[in-house]
């Protein structure tokens, strides 16, 4: 058997030792166990050198301790050993971890056309400013690592922007929903926004030709501006901002 198909992934491991993946994270990045890292964030094992290493009965996990003890919440550290996998991205909400596929075309169409907007309007008003595109890493909280669709980060806010990843809450947020992501973009990162004080977060839902604008207002997020199908959307805060959204839907403009 050769080299390669003795490698196996820190998923196959957990399941052929009956662990939990977070385990072997763990173990991984305390040392506890070999690995070979085949590039940026790519780790493989040998299940017998893994077994050799844990010897000493720490493998062990009994399975009412996933009953009887509130699992540990992962964080930055543990994202930054998640394996690449083509095809999907990851984001670590409140410590857990969430995997979801690739965007798909009318997704990549609707933020390459928003942000394209974005980018014209900051380069006049703040040409020091910044506007980024998925994927790229926020760091709003050790357990909070997310991957907006789309942020702007305001000239005035250059400290958080770091060598791999934005490192602080960005002036602008922008989430395009799918239908397997609407709930999770509409409470769980509204929330986490909200309490990492985004000033503001946008919601854009392709599906149903919406915009919706969220502003930061005495500690929670307030409605300032939307529209459906072709409307224009007028920002308050962002004087000369006109979205005209038929751009974002219509595939021959």
């Amino acid at each position: 058997m050769s080299m390669d198909k003795e490698l196996i992934t820190a998923q196959a491991l957990a399941e052929a030792l009956h662990l939990s993946v977070e385990t072997i994270w763990r173990y991984t990045r305390e040392k506890k166990i070999p690995c070979i890292e085949l590039g940026n964030k790519q780790y493989r094992y040998k299940k017998d050198d893994v077994i050799k290493a844990l010897s000493n009965g720490s493998i062990q996990e009994s399975a009412s301790s996933y009953e009887t003890q509130e699992p540990r919440k992962l964080t930055y550290q543990d994202y930054l050993l998640l394996p690449e996998e083509p095809g999907y991205h990851f984001e670590i909400l409140d410590g857990m971890l969430i995997k979801e596929p690739a965007p798909n075309v009318l997704h990549q169409r609707v933020s390459r056309r928003l942000q394209r907007i974005l980018e014209d309007y900051f380069w006049k008003v703040d040409p020091k400013g910044e506007v980024f595109d998925a994927p790229l890493d926020v760091t709003l909280h050790d357990v909070n690592v997310v991957q907006p669709d789309l942020l702007y980060v305001a000239s005035e806010q250059e400290v958080i922007v770091k060598d791999t990843r934005i490192d602080g809450p960005p002036m602008l947020v922008v989430e395009i929903m799918s239908p397997s992501t609407s709930r999770k973009d509409r409470l769980q990162k509204r929330r986490i926004y909200q309490e990492a004080r985004v000033e503001h977060y946008w919601l854009v839902n392709p599906q149903e030709k919406m915009l919706e604008c969220f502003a930061w207002r005495d500690g929670v997020y307030a409605l300032v501006a939307g529209g459906m199908e072709e409307e224009l959307v007028e920002h308050p805060d962002f004087p000369g901002l006109s979205i005209a959204l038929r751009a974002l839907w219509n595939r021959e403009i």
